[in-house]
Order: C-alpha cells, then sequence, then structure tokens
C-alpha cells in the first residue's frame, strides 16, 4: 500500500497542476490525508475517476516513468564517475554532482 501511495504522491506531482481542484482535492484528502473513499464522496460529492485521469496522462505522455528512468541512469553515472576518479575530470564530476541532485539520485 505504501508504494501505492507513494506512486500516486509522485503521479499528483508530476500532473496535480492539470488536474481540475476538485479532482486534485479529492486525491490529497484519500492518499494524504488518508479518508476513506466514502468520506472523500460524501466531503467532495466525488468518485474514483481522478485518480484513474493521473493514470491516463502518465500512460499518454510518461512523465514520470521518464524521470526514474533519469534517476537511474544519473545514479549509475555517478556510481561509474566515482569508480573511475582519476580519469574524470572535476568540472565533469561537479556536472554530475548537480544531475543528480536535480532528479534526486544517490
Amino acid at each position: 500500500m505504501f508504494e501505492k501511495n507513494l506512486e500516486v504522491g509522485l503521479l499528483l506531482d508530476f500532473y496535480g497542476d492539470i488536474l481540475p481542484e476538485r479532482r486534485r482535492e479529492m486525491i490529497e484528502l484519500y492518499y494524504n490525508d488518508d479518508l476513506s473513499l466514502a468520506e472523500v464522496a460524501e466531503q467532495l460529492g466525488v468518485t474514483r475517476q481522478a485518480v484513474r485521469e493521473l493514470y491516463f496522462y502518465e500512460e499518454k505522455l510518461g512523465l514520470l516513468r521518464r524521470f526514474t528512468e533519469a534517476q537511474t541512469c544519473a545514479g549509475r553515472i555517478r556510481a561509474l564517475c566515482e569508480a573511475e576518479k582519476d580519469c574524470v575530470s572535476p568540472a565533469l564530476r561537479e556536472a554530475i554532482d548537480r544531475l543528480c541532485d536535480a532528479v534526486g539520485a544517490g
């Protein structure tokens, strides 16, 4: 369940601004405030359609998938850079560090 909530949270980060305000609010109440679907429906009068919209956007645009791939690649590049310290210039190492920091790669 935690992974699913994390995934929806990330999808909301990427696509939340293009959702109607009430849809975004529904997702936040359900996933962030831990209300049940019945409580959310009662409070806002909405359905689970907003979550389906997030997955539709991801399917069409793939922003989350691309972002996670960038994180993975940046982490691999950093690891290679660390393994080959003598062969990597300080400027390249700095650029790799900035890239990793930008995408949150460890």
